[in-house]
């Protein structure tokens, strides 16, 4: 799942709200004084307590903004403040909304057919899998089966903006999953969307979202343009990894349908009240009323107690109350928009800043679980099972898993190893999961409310388990199992012996680099000569060159997957001379390696020399096998630069 952040203690309780014994057990009045009020009560503090420079929050209902306000900085430089009219935020995958609402719209006039293949509408070929083909509606669900994309995803520099139809067509994916069948998040599903929408509307896409959707709703200070056009580039706000920072570049997303869009808070309002009356804004329509329903009632249900994927939408429901929504990420603008549609009520938010721990993401979960607890409540939920069942099914959730969106067949996959996730039993007997970390910093405690249903303790999440012939086949959480799930590993992909393996491998390897520097210094100074010469003292030095080799290839991988963290912009094609390199490289030192470990490993025991080096000569033909196997089967070695 997109990992739940940490937040600051303080932050926490800033967001958290009344305690239950504290909160009214009537429901506050949906008033825009009083939304007003509730915001202006932690917002403020999140944000600076988050090192956030700036947000816009809109809450709309029954047709009629009630509060669209700006909070903190859109420019901290210059400190010009959030204006909720005039300043545009980048709205990231929110921006998908508009290219579903493209495609319903030429699905209502017959140009486009949900559940045909998706090749009838290209000029290139999506390839079959397990027979079956890709359709709109696998796209719309993130159920295509695409692995995940890096490549050209976020760029700094207009000149390497591809064209849509370049970037869809340099790389297709790999589809690691039959359609239909998992949920794995898919930018490029979505950029497939647009282009389809283009080619059959005959328009470029930016054209046609400007006719059909933005110009309808009046939607003027909106744009999907890229890179910003001119004219709103005065009052677009600054991106920031800290708000205490510098702001970084404008960014520009490769996949313009899956994330393009710069919008201000009064046009996402207008938006929104467009989708909560049935398609309508005043004399302005973009969708029948039914298709509307449609969208918002077409639920494909993977793990049926969760939320699960909408047509276009998130479900993400809560205490009983139906919300489709979308949420949208790019580097430093993070954004949700959110549906209470039986209510007539919608909720924006969008900040500026990645801030410290992911914060903003917090923000923007807290926000919705307060708006509806204030708003909306309901009872707590208090069921549970006794206690030895939920021990049984905690044994049998046990495991290591993988999120179901992920690369497998560029060496991004060795990057998602590394974030393979723990299952286990706690000591109370329920599931214990280190790595889902809730607004307090700490696990989240789960109770199990149903079989195989749990539900987090003191807060919203679920999570729940999907289960066949007594094995799990997948479980996931409320708030990303619309389009991701959490799957077991292999085991031979299982991190729970390949990491403690590769630990002793690196060890070894970096032990054996440092003792020649340290050993030649030694002997120097006690005026020992090495026993070895000729062809003994060639081998002895090659072995270690070779280890240092190992360092230096290794030392590579870590930082280009240290940059998915930290910078998107590097994963353009200015990075492919260094990826190719390493693939080469690879493919030469680690089998090179591994070659002279077993011979070093063979005279040292020929030559019948000490224990201790004939057992290290051992360990390092074992290293070296360990971290071969890691290069195969993480895809390492290669000549491909596409990921």
């Amino acid at each position: 799942m997109r990992a739940l952040p940490i937040l600051a203690g303080c932050l926490a309780a800033a967001l958290a709200g009344p305690s239950q014994a504290e909160r009214l057990p009537t429901p506050a009045p949906l008033t825009g004084p009083d939304v007003v009020a509730w915001l202006d009560g932690f917002l403020p503090y999140a944000l600076q307590s988050s090192d956030v420079a700036g947000a816009v929050v809109v809450v709309v209902k029954d047709g009629e903004v009630l509060i669209q306000k700006g909070y903190g900085y859109a420019d901290v430089a210059r400190q010009t403040p959030v204006n909720a009219e005039r300043t545009l935020f980048r709205i990231g995958s929110v921006a998908k909304l508009f290219t579903w609402t493209a495609v319903m719209q030429l699905v209502e006039s017959g140009r486009l057919d949900l559940d045909r293949d998706v090749n009838e509408y290209l000029d290139f070929a999506i390839p079959p899998r397990a027979g079956k083909p890709v359709t709109l509606r696998n796209l719309m669900t993130h159920t295509p089966g695409f692995e995940e994309v890096l490549k050209n995803l976020i760029a700094d520099d207009p000149e390497r903006l591809l064209p849509l139809d370049e970037y869809l067509k340099t790389w297709t994916p790999e589809r690691i999953y039959p359609p239909g069948e998992v949920p794995a998040y898919s930018n490029y599903g979505a950029a497939l969307a647009g282009y389809i929408v283009q080619r059959v509307s005959g328009e470029p896409y930016d054209d046609y979202i400007d006719r059909h959707v933005l110009e309808p709703l009046g939607m003027a200070d909106t744009t999907t343009r890229q890179p910003l056009p001119a004219r709103f580039a005065p009052r677009m706000s600054k991106g920031y990894r800290l708000g205490s920072g510098p702001s970084q570049p404008y960014e520009l997303v490769g996949p313009s349908p899956a994330g393009g869009g710069a919008a201000t808070g009064a046009d996402m309002a207008r938006f929104m009240i467009a989708y909560l009356q049935d398609g309508q804004l005043g004399s302005g329509r973009i969708l029948a009323p039914e298709t509307v329903r449609l969208m918002h009632s077409t639920r494909l249900p993977i793990v049926p107690p969760l939320n699960g994927m909408l047509l276009g939408f998130f479900q993400q429901d809560l205490h009983g109350r139906r919300i489709p929504g979308h949420d949208g990420d790019t580097q430093f603008f993070h954004s949700t928009l959110n549906l209470l549609v039986d209510e007539g009520v919608g909720v924006f938010l969008s900040v500026n800043s990645t801030g410290k721990g992911y914060a903003p993401i917090a923000i923007r979960s807290a926000l919705m679980n307060e708006f509806v607890d204030r708003y909306f409540p309901a009872p707590a939920d208090d069921r549970t099972v006794d206690p030895e069942t939920a021990a049984e099914h905690a044994r049998l959730m046990a495991g290591i898993y993988k999120t179901s969106r992920r690369a497998q067949s560029s060496f991004l996959s060795l990057a998602f190893q590394l974030s393979q996730v723990r299952v286990a039993v706690g000591e109370d007997g329920q599931l214990a999961i280190p790595a889902l970390i809730g607004v307090n910093g700490q696990p989240m405690a789960w109770r199990e409310v149903e079989p195989f249903v749990w539900h987090e303790v003191g807060g919203k999440e679920r999570l729940a388990a999907k289960i066949e012939d007594g094995e799990v086949v997948m479980f996931g959480v409320d708030s990303s199992s619309p389009f991701e799930m959490f799957q077991p590993v292999p085991w031979w992909q299982s991190s729970s012996w390949l990491m403690p393996f590769v630990s002793i491998a690196l060890a070894a390897v970096l032990l054996t680099v440092a003792a020649w520097p340290i050993g030649a210094v030694l002997r120097r100074r006690y005026g020992v000569t090495s026993s070895r010469s000729g062809s003994a003292l060639k081998l002895y030095r090659l072995h270690r060159l070779a280890n240092i080799a190992i360092v230096a290839v290794l030392a590579g991988w870590a930082g280009i997957v240290s940059l998915i963290s930290t910078n998107l912009f590097a994963f353009s094609p200015r990075l492919d001379p260094w990826i190719l390199i390493l693939r080469l490289a690879t493919l030469v030192v680690l089998p090179g390696a591994a070659a002279l470990a077993i011979w070093n490993a063979r005279c040292a025991w020929s030559e019948r020399r000490g224990w201790d080096s004939r057992l290290w000569s051992v360990l390092l033909v074992f290293s070296c096998a360990v971290l071969l196997w890691v290069a195969i089967a993480f895809n390492l070695i290669g000549f491909s630069v596409d990921y």
